[in-house]
């Protein structure tokens, strides 16, 4: 089973890059999209019925402010059952949630909050951290597994961003953002990438600026953490770092569908 997390900074300009090809020659299980910025009517119909062509399943969860975040989730097959959000109004409306029931596990596509320019929504960011920390606990309690994927926003050590030391003081790898990702590893979480390639060096965004793809100025924001019960399970975790469409690049978690 393949699982992959994209932020596509806008479905319909990634869908006018060409990545309908990319998600065609890549055939993935089930495709987790972040920052979506549109609702499912406002695509051309074209490129809708492409993606319907490729994943007959979606669930979507866009913000109720227009053309800001949202997530959406595809699939080949249907997942058991699928909610939105987390139960709180203060994240829920802007559309950052999906949850879908495999067999297996619970798969969360979760888009999290950027900080801001000035720090200023770092609080509200670090407050999502919390809440949805507390849900996962009560998960793992109950003996689920979890899967959650998506943009962290945040790049946990040195060896995940280009420059640590001047973007010390940046949202993405402030001290109290990356204690967070610290925090879901001490409550059980893996982050499966780090665990299988401990030394690599490889990232998920670059800016749009100062040609830093190119010079691959980047960081690695987007993970998957992944309950420890279904480490056993991972084939690999790849990130596609070549392929073009958005300022991200997606991520793809290989698992073994017959836990």
């Amino acid at each position: 089973m393949k699982i992959t997390t994209w932020n596509v900074n806008g479905l319909r300009a990634a869908l006018g890059k060409g990545v309908l090809d990319w998600m065609r020659q890549y055939a993935d299980d089930v495709l987790c999209l972040q920052e979506v910025r549109a609702r499912p009517e406002q695509l051309e119909e074209q490129r809708s019925q492409a993606l319907s062509g490729l994943f007959p399943h979606s669930t979507w969860n866009p913000a109720r402010r227009p053309g800001y975040s949202g997530v959406a989730t595809f699939s080949r097959g249907r997942s058991l059952e699928s909610w939105l959000g987390m139960d709180d109004d203060r994240f829920d409306d802007e559309g950052r949630v999906i949850v879908s029931r495999f067999p297996s596990f619970l798969l969360y596509n979760i888009y999290f909050p950027n900080g801001g320019q000035d720090n200023g929504r770092v609080p509200y960011k670090l407050d999502f951290y919390a809440h949805l920390l507390d849900i996962c606990d009560g998960l793992h309690a109950r003996g689920e597994s979890v899967v959650i994927c998506g943009d962290f926003n945040t790049s946990h050590r040195p060896i995940d961003l280009k420059n640590p030391r001047q973007n010390e003081g940046n949202t993405g790898f402030l001290p109290e953002e990356r204690e967070w990702i610290d925090r879901y590893l001490e409550h059980g979480f893996v982050d499966i990438y780090r665990q299988l390639y401990p030394e690599r060096v490889q990232y998920t965004w670059w800016t749009f600026r100062m040609n830093a793809r190119a010079r691959n100025v980047g960081w690695r924001l987007d993970y998957f953490l992944i309950s420890p019960q279904l480490v056993p399970f991972v084939q690999d975790v790849v990130i596609h770092d070549e392929v073009l469409g958005s300022d991200h690049c997606p991520v793809t978690l290989q698992i073994n569908d017959h836990l």
